[in-house]
């Protein structure tokens, strides 16, 4: 499907390093297309560096009215901003930018929120459930804050630095002391859900980041990343019967949220 582009269509990027992963704006595309939006979007491939520069650059393009924000800038552009929502700042973490007429710019993050209802929709509860997540980064810090929110009885948070594991631990624990929040890593087998919310899966040659080899078809696997839409994790976990939940259900169900945000 093409998009046609004019004067009067509304601009959106997605910003990211690398770009060749980015999957948002196709969805985004489709998305508005099938509402009849007049809105086209664009990944823009930005070195963190150069962030402040563009975030500055954008303020001025007036046709722009606001822009995604993937790997790695989700947690760097929060200071860049002119006013951030609570569960952005909860989180730590924007994952979209409103411009408004003035060129002020307000970041959100559609990241919980888009999580639970692709895991709701497809039949599956958290509350009460043992919960392992791989990653503390931007989009971790979301899955955790929801996954507490949504009363996980156990979160345990593994990352390849054990400081940024823990400091998220301890930040999802002191808002929600109902839900025992560890760091560390533990085996795959021992959890209901696995939630993978790092960037290992994005290229062929990626080593798995965690063995699922001793599951069981009770457990559920979610792997976020969105391309490719299949992961090597998502394969090897389906391989031993478990239900597995990729990235792009996460993606689809915050299209609705970012169109109504860039109305607000």
């Amino acid at each position: 499907m093409s998009v046609e582009i004019t004067g009067k269509s509304k601009i959106m990027f997605v910003l990211a390093d690398p770009v060749d992963h980015v999957r948002a704006s196709a969805v985004l595309n489709a998305y508005f297309a099938g509402i009849g939006e007049d809105v086209a979007t664009s990944p823009l491939h930005v070195r963190p560096d150069d962030l402040p520069a563009v975030v500055g650059a954008i303020r001025h393009m007036n046709n722009v009215v606001g822009f995604g924000v993937t790997i790695p800038h989700k947690v760097a552009i929060a200071a860049l901003l002119d006013e951030i929502s609570q569960n952005a700042r909860l989180i730590g973490a924007v994952n979209f930018v409103k411009r408004t007429r003035d060129g002020r710019l307000v970041g959100d993050n559609m990241d919980a929120p888009g999580f639970i209802s692709a895991l709701l929709n497809r039949g599956c509860t958290i509350s009460g459930k043992r919960v392992l997540q791989l990653g503390a980064g931007g989009a971790g810090r979301a899955t955790a804050l929801a996954m507490a929110q949504a009363r996980a009885a156990e979160l345990w948070i593994s990352n390849r630095d054990p400081v940024k594991a823990q400091a998220l631990a301890d930040a999802i624990q002191a808002l929600h002391p109902e839900t025992k929040v560890t760091a560390g890593a533990d085996t795959a087998e021992n959890f209901d859900l696995i939630v993978n919310t790092t960037s290992l899966g994005m290229l062929s040659d990626d080593p798995l980041p965690i063995d699922v080899s001793g599951i069981s078809n009770t457990t559920v696997v979610y792997d976020i990343i969105v391309n490719p839409p299949v992961t090597r994790l998502m394969v090897t976990a389906a391989a031993r019967g478990a239900g597995t939940i990729g990235g792009k259900a996460m993606l689809d169900e915050q299209m609705a949220l970012v169109a109504d945000f860039i109305r607000r």
